[in-house]
Formats: C-alpha cells, structure tokens, sequence
C-alpha cells in the first residue's frame, strides 16, 4: 500500500545547474502557450499517468517556493514558445520513491510562455512531480519529461495512487514487448475454434491471451499472466494496468511471423481473433506525446 510521507518546510539554498532528464521514450505535453497550465491534469488519462508514473522512481508533492529563467544561451534546446525554468521547491509529500527525497528540491522544467510572452508564475502552487532523483546530488530532481510536472489536486493523486500500488505490487503484469507466437485451431463443430497467443515481455515473464470460438455465441478471452494457458481467464478491466500493458504496447495487427497457423484458413483465423482482442481492448488513448 502507498503511504504519503510528510515533510517539514525549510528554505532553499543555493541555485544549482540541472538538465531535464535525456530519458528515452520521455513524455512531453503538447500545451497551446495561452492555456493555463492548471487545466491540463484534468485532460490526463490512465494511459498519460501510467507513462509518468513507469518512468518515474519518485512522485513527489511539491510547493514552489522561487523560480528563475534560465536564459536562452543555457538552454539552446528549448522548444519555441516554450522557457525552461529553473525551481526550487520545498517537499509536502513523497508520494511514492525508491529514492531519498530531502525537504527541499531543486529540478529544472520546460513550460509554454504565458499570453504576454512570460514565463508562467509558479511559487507558492502545488505540483505532483513524477522524477528520478539525480545520483549523488541530494535534492536535486530530473524529471521524466515535460508533463512530469503537474498541478497537484487531491483528485489527481487520488488517481496516481492505484496506478503506483499495482505497479509495486509483487504480482504486477509485465512490460509487454510484442507478439511471440500465436496459434488458431478448429474445432470439431463448425463455428467452433481455439486461438492461443504467446506475448513476449521485458522479463521474460509468461503472458498468453485465449479466444474461444463457439456456435452461435460471441467470442470469449481472457489474458493469463502466468505459465498456465487458462480458458476461464477473462478481460482485464479498462483502465487497470492489466489493460495498459496490453492495449498501450501490443502492435495493432497481428505480425506475420508469430503466426504459426499453417493453412491460410486457420492463418485468418488469427488474424481475425487477434483483431477482435485489440477492438475489445479498445484504443491506448494519450494526451501526452511520447518522445
């Protein structure tokens, strides 16, 4: 179970240089320069905050307590109608993190200018950071991409708390990383059919998915998260990490090659059944753009 960890507030000390975190597959948030930078997190779905929340190896509840901009000869990188803003912040909460988080935090963030062509006001406003603390700088913070800073609500961390407790749970599904065989075979009745889908993982931990086909019914599936290839498995519900490991990183069709259905009738067969699963699945939807 996720516990919040409280913090006492102090005064920041000196200013150091940090660099956004050069993190492959990093998150940014594709923000117009007028909207409010409040209005966003509402607009986050399941699949934006188990991004963040799989990058991360800290989650922190921050208030702002100095900003300065860094001039454009620092950050050369910086996208246009955006600044980057140096921060420093004192901790109200570690959500969650493997890593020590002290009482004040300093971490650098790319944000669009404001109407006037400002950097927007951050200091005295709550944010929910999702980070990875810098070895051998305490305090010092690289978050996991540009919409790893958002504005904290209770509502926004009442929605990260679940996604973080089936993460660190001992039986979390794997990282799924693609298709490794899938296999249709008739059965004796017309109508009636049995396809078997092997997924490969980052861990090499088993995951199958089943379709069963039968007369007259819709098709029933289910995805197995062990070595037993289970007919009574079901769905995984929308939005549980069950489901986004699933409908956020399987191709959306079936590859050729882990086709293993020897004729062209039974070959469709797969084809058909893993489309269905994908339909079923339903779209991995994102606000975020992931880089």
């Amino acid at each position: 179970m996720i516990k919040t960890i409280p913090f006492r507030r102090r005064a920041i000390g000196t200013a150091v240089a940090l660099a956004i975190l050069p993190f492959s597959g990093g998150i940014s948030a594709p923000l117009a320069a007028a909207e409010p930078v409040s209005s966003t997190a509402s607009r986050l779905t399941y699949a934006d905050l188990a991004d963040l929340a799989d990058a991360a190896n800290a989650v922190v509840h921050v208030k702002v307590t100095s900003q300065a901009t860094v001039s454009p000869e620092r950050a050369p990188n910086v996208a246009p109608g955006m600044v980057r803003i140096y921060v420093e912040a004192a901790t109200v909460a570690l959500v969650s993190g493997s890593a020590p988080v002290g009482e004040s935090l300093r971490y650098l963030v790319d944000l669009p200018l404001d109407s006037r062509g400002k950097a927007p006001k951050l200091k005295k406003q709550d944010f929910l950071l999702f980070a990875r603390a810098v070895p051998g700088k305490p305090g010092e913070l690289q978050l996991v991409g540009s919409g790893a800073q958002q504005p904290w609500t209770p509502e926004l961390e009442q929605r990260v708390r679940p996604i973080l407790t089936a993460m660190l749970s001992p039986d979390a599904p794997p990282h799924i990383t693609g298709v490794r065989d899938a296999l249709a075979v008739p059965g004796t009745l017309a109508g009636e059919s049995e396809t078997q889908m092997f997924l490969s993982t980052r861990s090499g931990d088993p995951v199958s998915i089943s379709v069963v086909r039968r007369p007259g019914m819709d098709p029933v599936w289910g995805v197995s998260f062990s070595e037993i290839v289970d007919q009574a498995a079901r769905p995984p519900a929308r939005d549980s990490l069950e489901w986004y490991r699933l409908a956020c990183f399987l191709p959306a069709q079936l590859p050729a090659k882990a086709n293993l259905s020897r004729d062209s009738a039974s070959r469709a067969l797969a084809e058909d059944d893993y489309a269905y699963v994908m339909q079923q699945l339903g779209p991995c939807t994102r606000t975020l753009s992931r880089q």
